[in-house]
């Protein structure tokens, strides 16, 4: 199955790691580290193999992927010898990430890039297309009637009223345009009943939001164990320190506040309460395209003994990230071709705001990810 990955972002940090992530594979230089989807439980004949993947998107830079790719190799994010390896390659994606259009409405835009995703999906002759948002995190956005049904948002459109954020109204144009949506990022996407509707009637399934790749992660692991335990969490704070480009967007109160709001889910949903303390979310411009969390929780065991636990995690956010872009890419297209439609709730092992009545706990949420897969390779013919 040839499988066209459209990259909202498709030259931002994640965007190219993944890329160059997937050329590697596709010529053997590299191992499948980091992809779920490479695990025994998971690998499926149903799931489009690597070699299958074929790569566009929208940027609003135009800096070429083979410069952004030696950049990442110069801060140690990819191998410069894996760059070097597929830069004929790399050129060749360019020509298929484009800058963002923009017409005169909303209605507008929308029509330009669903005639972006038709081009190259008939270019490339590819059976599907995903579409993967890696872009900035946007503010929260503000409710309005028409995001509640897909008429009244039809209707705001066609007047020329603006009433869509830019990743719902991206999303809204991949599913007109028959392409499933993923939402790899805390904004709003498809997470709108109008456009939960629309992949309804469209036969389209979502999937999302905001991909759980570091202190979320671990939350999600840990939170459990106390809860399982019976142990009183009391207290659970959480510093985050971002560079790159990530971070300096996050530097916006707007999109930071959209940010937390997505990492505060799993604690509440686990523990049955949320404990006293906030998460806080830094830029801080000389790590790039690293990143750090520092966590400290107050539990109380039996007879109310006080005691604490800290962790300190470091990551490359790009590396973290860019396999399970890949792995959410394989298996929303394998969705697609199974006949299934909405959102995808057996891939909130991958999000830390997934939709839906689901458990966040990392084990249980891993149980209903390899169910999943098991059911996409029965539905075979």
């Amino acid at each position: 199955m040839s499988l066209g990955v459209w990259l909202v972002g498709g030259r931002g940090s994640v965007a190219v790691t993944s890329i160059v992530g997937a050329l590697a594979l596709r010529a053997g230089l590299a191992a499948p580290t980091g992809c779920v989807t490479e695990l025994p439980e998971l690998r499926a004949a149903a799931l489009p193999g690597f070699g299958d993947l074929v790569f566009g998107g929208h940027d609003p830079s135009t800096v070429p992927l083979t410069k952004r790719a030696e950049a990442l190799a110069d801060a140690h994010v990819v191998p410069a010898r894996l760059v070097a390896a597929v830069q004929a390659d790399l050129a060749a994606v360019d020509a298929d990430i484009r800058p963002l259009p923009a017409g005169p409405t909303q209605a507008g835009t929308a029509g330009l890039i669903i005639a972006d995703l038709a081009e190259f999906r008939e270019r490339h002759r590819l059976d599907r297309v995903v579409v993967v948002n890696v872009a900035s995190t946007e503010p929260i956005a503000e409710p309005d009637p028409a995001h509640a049904d897909l008429a009244l948002l039809e209707a705001a459109l066609a007047a020329g009223r603006p009433v869509l954020p830019p990743s719902a109204l991206y999303a809204y144009a991949a599913l007109r345009a028959g392409c499933p949506y993923v939402d790899f990022t805390p904004s709003t996407g498809a997470r709108l009943p109008a456009l939960d509707e629309l992949a309804r009637r469209q036969g389209l399934p979502y999937a999302g939001r905001d991909g759980k790749t570091g202190e979320t992660l671990l939350k999600s692991v840990l939170a459990p164990m106390f809860a399982q335990r019976n142990l009183d969490v009391l207290t659970w704070s959480g510093i985050n320190l971002l560079g790159g480009g990530d971070g300096a967007n996050l530097a916006d109160p707007a999109a930071n506040e959209a940010k937390s709001a997505s990492k505060q889910r799993v604690l509440r949903e686990t523990l049955g309460q949320q404990p006293q303390g906030t998460v806080r979310i830094e830029y801080v411009e000389d790590i790039g395209n690293f990143k750090t969390a520092w966590d400290l929780v107050t539990f109380a065991g039996f007879l109310g003994t006080r005691m604490r636990l800290e962790f300190t995690w470091h990551g490359c956010d790009s590396a973290l990230a860019a396999p399970l872009v890949l792995d959410l890419a394989r298996l929303t297209g394998a969705a697609h071709a199974a006949g299934r439609s909405g959102a995808l709730t057996e891939l909130a092992f991958f999000f830390k705001d997934p939709p839906g009545d689901v458990p966040h706990g990392l084990a249980d949420q891993f149980r209903l990810l390899t169910e999943f897969v098991a059911g996409l390779d029965r539905a075979l013919p």
